[in-house]
């Protein structure tokens, strides 16, 4: 088993998104701070923030930033999680939308922009309240300022594929089986490209899966983790 987990919090989210899954984990976790404007920038600060190989679980933004970190050091990676997340490049809309948050969240309408958002956060478009207030309290500590770096850094997405066949680590793919954003087959892709890996769909479950389904999300990368080589 790997010494240590990097878990990679998704957009608009921070070290919260596994605050229900990390007592459960068998192995001590590690949340660099990602805050470059892009996802190159944001690889590096991983690199920067953990030593030795490590395990890496990536949610949505976080994963896409795991697969930079796989494209820039594979010898690091002692085995990954990607999570309700996508690796192909983003889409004219998909950039034209980030555009528009951006420019109302310059106009000070970061708020509304976070309520617009969360309605695709969940496997229910009304969350229940608990559910709603944890992603809206991540998205109040990640603040305008942090957020832009975010939107930044996703234009300089570009199509992760190459850097997936490139991992043999041990992998798990995971995804909630109601994510509007990335839906299960954007996994079954992924896991199709991961030679080392295991595919999950959790039922009931949408695009935030520890906090929706935190024991399951918990028993899946434990199960990863035993998988993984011992540290050396």
């Amino acid at each position: 088993m790997a010494e240590r987990a990097v878990l990679l919090p998704g957009m608009l989210c921070d070290s919260g998104l596994w605050a229900h899954v990390e007592p459960e984990l068998a192995l001590p976790a590690v949340h660099p701070e990602l805050s470059a404007p892009s996802i190159t920038g944001m690889a590096e600060q991983v690199l920067a923030a953990a030593d030795g190989p490590f395990v890496l679980v990536g949610l949505s933004l976080g994963a896409i930033v795991g697969f930079e970190v796989a494209r820039l050091a594979p010898e690091r990676i002692a085995g990954f999680a990607a999570l309700d997340t996508n690796v192909a490049a983003p889409r004219a809309e998909q950039h034209e939308s980030w555009r528009r948050m951006a420019r109302r969240t310059r106009a000070g309408d970061f708020a509304a922009v976070v309520d617009d958002v969360l309605p695709t956060m969940y496997a229910r478009a009304d969350p229940p309240a608990e559910l709603a207030g944890e992603f809206r309290g991540m998205a109040e500590r990640i603040g305008s300022r942090r957020f832009l770096a975010q939107l930044a850094a996703q234009h300089t997405r570009i199509d992760a594929r190459e850097s997936l066949r490139g991992i043999t680590a041990p992998a798990l793919v995971a995804s909630g089986a109601e994510d509007a954003l990335c839906p299960p087959e954007f996994h079954r892709e992924i896991a199709g490209l991961l030679p080392g890996s295991e595919l999950h769909v959790v039922p009931g479950a949408g695009h935030l899966l520890p906090l929706e389904s935190p024991v399951a999300t918990a028993e899946l990368l434990n199960r990863l983790f035993r998988r993984c080589p011992p540290a050396t």
